[in-house]
């Protein structure tokens, strides 16, 4: 599992950031442009808008996106003296250069409780009934059965969005697919109606996850069979296409996708793309969200590890003892990686070859550097850095992922005897392994850099080993084609954002005046602390995972539609938390109406009402008066209720209070407020975290708290 972040109107994740250098001098390159009319001017259709956004342009066809919906003004191509030409007319408000992101089941909803009612399966509910969920991402293979449309309803009525396949690749499920890579833009800075094709996979994956349609006989090589099914199966999907075929995503497409999705009338949007930390003001996607599978390895000593991978073939390495080698013997650079022509000349010809993993070169490569030296298969150890965390890759030879533990222990075989062996046994899939959930490697971590007094991230979800659809088949050549669609199984939190997304849109059909602040409210504040042994939920140096890993905790779907309190927040009251960090012009870009901070009632991060609370203390603090945090929360369960404050601060070095220590409810949406007063207690210690739960007959409302010292 991992972690994911929810957003005000959106679920993002954070991937790896490849920015451009910067345009000098004559270069032409893609800058987000924010504008803000004069007060009196009124824009009676987009075009005249668009035609506005021309007149800060040189020369027609520099236009690339217009925005209308979640940001006030455009994308467009300029060398940088054009820009500085820009910045002086009249309506500018600030500039940032589009930078490049990139992309980063038929067991999930059962592991999540969805899809059990009295002992069968429960694929045919309502779940996501009348909602609509845009997935900003790289496309999508309309013709996959995941979005068939088999018993689906007409899309609300709310619905303004558009096709672009032809007639028949459309309908109730997937009911709008349009494509914004900014290539395709013809030069009157208009989307051509190109398909919005899935090249890549990635889109299709998460458009499934989220909502995709039941689908039985799921598979990956014969692997992880089941029935297949979105977390919210009866929702609405509609695509919007901003990566190219590599996976590159440019900010300027991604916030065009948000903007036509919020005016098509989308609820939720899912969007598996982001980057790293910048200030919110200049984060295009801040602005747009607010405006919107296992083997086993045996050894010649006996020693037996087990591993991932989701090509276990019959034949090769299974069931005989074959030479072992060390790829990094090799000498060469990049070797014990098994990078490209590292293997050149050493003898690998017949044996299993031994390669650490890397971010920087794919299983599937160094599965194919080892092939064309002639090795017969490969095990992907881990390093220190990825812990017990095992991942079931597809490859182009036999080959198993293990742990760091087993790693070290394979290592000191191959340097403790002359003739090392191996061979690797193939178990297929084993469900219910154990811990689970647990923190991947990989999953983005906090705390926040940008607002330290907002906790994240907010909450996990599944997102290691998802299966879910996908446009072509996979595995290497030999494989066997196997009837019926195409899945695959991949990691990352792309698989954990659609999740999540789906658990909004469930929640959304259930209570759809709820705001997407209640909606996050509801997700956190009942999500899961233990795993499913009952035990805390485990990073992957298998220790328990604290507040800056799990956020609020493990995603539970059934509760979160029935949480007892929520918090909300509205749009004003983010705009005076940003006035308490930004001057009135960069709060005026994320908010895309003028903005004077100086007449807005400020919110400190103390006061904004989130579901949970960070504070954090300077290293000169030395007051004996506590830090003060406010917060409000709306009933939304039974009435009359009482509910009981219940705090677990582990450490003697904070105190935590509450007042008032009962909050009593005589009617539904009804608010109250309380206090939560911290002291430290004492100096020494780095991050102490906990959680203050509200407690009813029927309900637990948790919020974690975690305090900092500087």
């Amino acid at each position: 599992m991992e972690t994911t972040r929810l957003s005000l109107l959106s679920l993002l994740p954070f991937l790896l950031l490849a920015i451009a250098a910067e345009a000098t001098g004559g270069e032409l390159s893609t800058y987000i442009v924010h504008v803000q009319a004069e007060e009196n001017r009124v824009f009676g259709t987009p075009d005249d808008r668009k035609t506005w956004y021309h007149s800060f342009l040189p020369e027609h066809g520099r236009l690339v996106h217009a925005y209308h919906h979640v940001a006030s003004g455009f994308a467009a191509r300029l060398t940088r003296p054009e820009l500085e030409a820009v910045s002086a007319m009249p309506g500018f408000l600030s500039a940032t250069r589009a930078r490049t992101y990139t992309t980063l089941t038929t067991h999930t909803p059962e592991f999540l409780g969805l899809n059990l009612e009295q002992g069968r399966r429960n694929y045919t509910s309502e779940f996501g009934a009348g909602v609509i969920v845009g997935v900003i991402d790289s496309g999508i293979f309309p013709d996959h059965p995941s979005f068939s449309d088999d018993g689906m309803p007409p899309p609300p009525a709310k619905w303004k969005g558009r096709c672009d396949f032809n007639r028949t690749s459309c309908n109730n499920k997937l009911i709008g697919a349009r494509n914004f890579v900014s290539t395709l833009n013809d030069p009157n800075g208009t989307s051509a109606r190109v398909p919005p094709i899935d090249d890549f996979g990635h889109g299709t994956h998460t458009a499934s996850t989220a909502a995709g349609a039941v689908v039985p006989g799921a598979n990956v090589l014969g692997h992880a069979l089941g029935t297949a099914a979105g977390m919210a199966a009866r929702a609405h999907i509609a695509m919007y296409k901003v990566c190219d075929l590599n996976g590159g995503c440019k900010t300027s497409d991604m916030l065009a996708g948000v903007d036509a999705a919020v005016g098509d009338g989308c609820d939720v949007i899912s969007m598996s793309l982001a980057g790293p930390s910048v200030a919110f003001h200049l984060d295009p996607m801040a602005i747009g969200t607010f405006g919107a599978i296992e083997k086993g390895i045996f050894l010649g000593n006996g020693a037996y590890f087990q591993g991932e991978s989701l090509y276990q073939p019959n034949a090769g390495v299974h069931g005989a003892f074959y030479p072992l080698v060390s790829a990094g013997a090799s000498g060469k650079p990049l070797a014990e990686f098994c990078g490209n022509g590292s293997l050149d000349g050493f003898d690998v010809k017949g044996k299993i070859v031994l390669c650490e993993l890397t971010r920087n070169i794919t299983a599937m490569n160094q599965g194919q550097v080892v092939l064309s030296a002639g090795g017969l298969g490969m095990i992907l150890a881990n390093q220190f850095a990825q812990g017990y965390d095992t991942l079931a890759d597809e490859n182009v030879l036999p080959s198993s992922s293990v742990d760091y533990l087993a790693s070290a222990a394979i290592k000191l075989y191959l340097s403790s005897t002359a003739n090392p062996v191996a061979h690797i046994g193939f178990r297929g899939t084993v469900l219910g392994t154990s811990p689970a959930p647990s923190i991947v490697y990989f999953s983005s971590r906090g705390p926040s850099r940008q607002g330290t007094g907002v906790l994240k991230p907010d909450i996990t979800g599944p997102g290691v080993n998802v299966l879910a659809a996908w446009p072509f088949q996979i595995g290497p050549p030999s494989a066997p084609v196997l009837p019926g669609p195409t899945f695959n199984i991949i990691s990352g939190t792309s698989m954990s954002t659609p999740h999540l997304a789906g658990i909004a849109a469930l929640i959304k059909s259930k209570h759809p005046d709820w705001s997407p602040a209640a909606i996050k409210s509801a997700m956190m504040t009942t999500a899961d602390i233990t795993d499913r042994s009952g035990n805390p939920i485990l990073n992957e140096q298998r220790v328990a995972a604290n507040l800056f890993a799990t956020g609020a905790g493990h995603v539970n779907p059934m509760k979160a539609a029935d949480p007892g309190l929520v918090y909300d927040i509205t749009p004003e009251d983010y705009i005076g938390y940003l006035c308490s960090m930004y001057t009135s012009q960069q709060v005026s870009v994320i908010a895309r109406r003028p903005i004077d901070c100086l007449t807005t009632v400020v919110i400190s991060d103390r006061l904004l009402n989130y579901p949970s609370i960070s504070v954090a203390f300077p290293a000169s603090w030395n007051s004996t008066a506590p830090v003060v945090v406010r917060r409000k929360v709306k009933n939304v369960g039974e009435v009359p209720s009482v509910y009981y404050a219940a705090i677990d601060m582990p450490s003697s070095a904070v105190s935590v209070d509450v007042y008032p220590t009962e909050l009593e409810f005589i009617e539904a949406n009804q608010e109250v407020i309380f206090s939560v007063y911290v002291w430290p207690r004492q100096i020494g210690a780095r991050v102490v975290q906990g959680a203050l739960r509200w407690v009813s007959e029927k309900h637990i409302v948790r919020s974690p708290i975690s305090v900092t010292f500087a």
